[in-house]
């Protein structure tokens, strides 16, 4: 069911955008955008789940559904909820997936004991002598929406975290946006079910308090060390980009990254940023 799982699995390189608009036009656009993931911000847009179901419902594209000959979405939705690391992210967490969501996003995780909040947070308690049982899930079970808009009988056991189940269809993103993440990373990376980490340079710029060149070098370094540690550890890493640093970026072994914003469809500059980005990857 989840596209960029497919493809992630299969060792491809990724592309996707941050989007704030929720209108049924949007969903429309992006359903045939030709991007493989949309990562729907609620961390810095509105925090609305009825707004979010009806987009996530207007991503539905019957023609694809018919053509393709199953219920896959050519496009991922993931939501990035509002809770900080430090915060309570279960409730919102349970809620974006009730309604339909492929993946949560938690933004400005810290520490170990943060990312296996998260992580649990996305997981049904799974049952006894599962080989993955830990991290023990604690999603309550009321999915009526998310059956519905996936079109499968059989979404409790699809609704677990991939990598970690083989089969499952949810993904669990980790954003690294600190210096102590940065210093963290290690043991970050070392909790189960983490489907992909993903550095956010704005906020690790803040965090690391540099300016000019000085803090520019910092900052990559910075990116570099989580890079590295996601490699070693065959995790997909993402961050965002643009048709100036998709390439680059690519090449380094990013691999699940953002290629602009999105309200409206995608501009002239996003999908020449795609197109970039593809070719790097060797994606037609």
């Amino acid at each position: 069911m989840n596209r960029a799982i497919e493809l992630l699995s299969s060792g491809q390189s990724t592309f996707g955008i941050f989007s704030h608009d929720r209108s049924l036009d949007n969903a429309r656009l992006l359903s045939r955008s030709g991007l493989d993931f949309v990562l729907i911000d609620m961390e810095h847009g509105p925090l609305d789940v009825e707004t979010l179901r009806t987009f996530l419902l207007g991503m539905t594209d019957k023609r694809r559904v018919l053509e393709k000959g199953n219920m896959q979405p050519d496009v991922t939705p993931i939501v990035r909820i509002a809770p900080n690391g430090r915060d309570q992210a279960s409730f919102i967490a349970k809620q974006v997936l009730d309604v339909g969501a492929m993946g949560v996003m938690f933004p400005y995780i810290n520490t170990k004991e943060e990312a296996l909040q998260a992580v649990r947070s996305v997981r049904y308690p799974q049952k006894r002598g599962a080989p993955d049982f830990e991290p023990q899930g604690i999603r309550g079970s009321a999915p009526g929406n998310a059956v519905w808009l996936w079109g499968v009988s059989d979404y409790t056991d699809r609704a677990d975290v991939w990598p970690l189940d083989p089969r499952g269809d949810l993904m669990a993103v980790i954003q690294i946006e600190t210096a102590e993440a940065v210093k963290n990373v290690s043991e970050i990376l070392s909790v189960p079910g983490i489907s992909a980490i993903f550095v956010g340079p704005a906020d690790l710029a803040m965090s690391l308090g540099g300016t000019g060149e000085a803090g520019a070098a910092e900052l990559e370094a910075a990116i570099q060390t989580v890079l590295r540690a996601c490699k070693a550890k065959n995790i997909p890493i993402g961050i965002t980009t643009n048709a100036q640093t998709v390439e680059r970026r690519i090449k380094e072994g990013f691999n699940f990254v953002t290629v602009s914003y999105g309200d409206g469809g995608i501009t002239p500059a996003t999908a020449t940023a795609l197109q970039l980005g593809r070719t790097a990857a060797g994606r037609r």
